[in-house]
């Protein structure tokens, strides 16, 4: 079992970054699956919550309006499309899924 983050980087304010989250080694829409982030010296939180069909989502306020989470079950892949990023948005992003983490991702917010 495997989750696999990617699209991590460098933005300037107001930009936008999609991370992807690849599973493998599972059946992808029985499961949940949820976004997180931790920014050095802080705790990690919560940021998007998707259901295994795709017909649950919710976000964490300080997210709400500026990010979108989807999935596409065939692909077994999660997305994050995180619009007019702010610098307080800069963190490690992580994917849940099944109980399993992926690696991160650094998502960078910076002029």
């Amino acid at each position: 079992v495997q989750l696999v983050e990617s699209g991590g980087g460098l933005v300037q304010p107001g930009g936008s970054l999609r991370l992807s989250c690849t599973a493998s080694g599972f059946t992808v829409s029985s499961y949940s699956m949820r976004w997180y982030r931790q920014a050095r010296g802080k705790e990690r939180e919560l940021v998007a919550y998707i259901s295994g069909t795709g017909a649950s989502i919710s976000y964490a306020d300080s997210v709400k309006g500026r990010f979108t989470i989807s999935r596409d079950n065939v692909q077994k892949t999660a997305y994050l499309q995180m619009d007019s990023l702010k610098p307080e948005d800069r963190a490690v992003y992580y994917c849940n899924e099944g109980g399993y983490w992926g690696q991160g991702t650094q998502v960078s917010v910076s002029a």
